[in-house]
């Protein structure tokens, strides 16, 4: 893919963080469509919370986009659901139709509206997608699919809104599309000779942090915490 890629922003999403499903929880899951101009700032559009900033959010978990052309795969999957009905049922900011897991590579950087951003990490589903979906593996549904969503970090402030134009202007690693680093993670790869390239890479730390562990210990990480959370009462 050439760096000329460019798509239009479908729907552009915030939310407060509200009591959520399980004991002591909160999330800001459930976004709102914005038609008014929104300031995107190193922390996220102005307006927009996590419920849990020790696994949400910050700098390198500013944005979530989330492609809407998943979005009939789910429905016939699951059936008609109204969450599925538009964007937003992922907890996602920016919602687009022409660009996929498997067209975004690590690090690109991308101009939208008067902001810069650069893909930071794909997402790693968590369990309150089991409560938004009424569906307790949802979560790992996600995870086996691919269809994840990624995350961006801020590399300069700006206006945004929709109807802007998400636009490639700089691809350093093109080998590195999302898909292959997340086949890594989730195919429970040990294998030195894929893993070890996956750290010349601009990783987030959390990333980093798995990949050198598999390498030392010969072992997968536990999920169950991030992808089943909690009991509910």
């Amino acid at each position: 893919m050439k760096p000329a890629l460019q798509v239009r922003v479908e729907a552009l999403l915030t939310g407060t963080a509200r009591p959520y499903t399980r004991p002591g929880s909160r999330s800001g899951i459930d976004k709102q469509p914005r038609t008014d101009s929104v300031q995107l700032g190193a922390l996220g559009f102005e307006g927009d919370e996590q419920g849990d900033p020790r696994v949400h959010g910050g700098p390198d978990k500013a944005v979530h986009h989330y492609a809407f052309e998943h979005y009939p795969a789910w429905r016939r999957e699951l059936g008609n659901l109204p969450v599925l009905q538009q964007p937003g049922a992922f907890g996602e900011n920016l919602s687009t139709q022409g660009l996929t897991e498997a067209d975004v590579c690590l690090g690109d950087r991308f101009a939208l509206g008067d902001a810069l951003l650069e893909v930071s990490q794909g997402r790693q589903p968590c369990w309150k997608l089991n409560d938004r979906f009424d569906l307790p593996d949802m979560a790992r549904r996600v995870q086996a699919s691919g269809r994840t969503g990624w995350y961006y970090r801020v590399l300069q402030p700006g206006r945004v809104q929709r109807g802007d134009s998400l636009r490639l202007f700089e691809r350093a690693h093109p080998d590195w599309p999302l898909t292959r680093l997340a086949r890594l993670i989730y195919d429970r790869v040990l294998d030195p000779v894929l893993l070890e390239p996956a750290l010349a890479l601009p990783l987030v730390a959390s990333w980093r942090k798995l990949f050198e562990r598999r390498l030392q210990l010969g072992s997968i990480e536990h999920w169950s915490k991030r992808i089943d959370g909690p009991e509910r009462e």
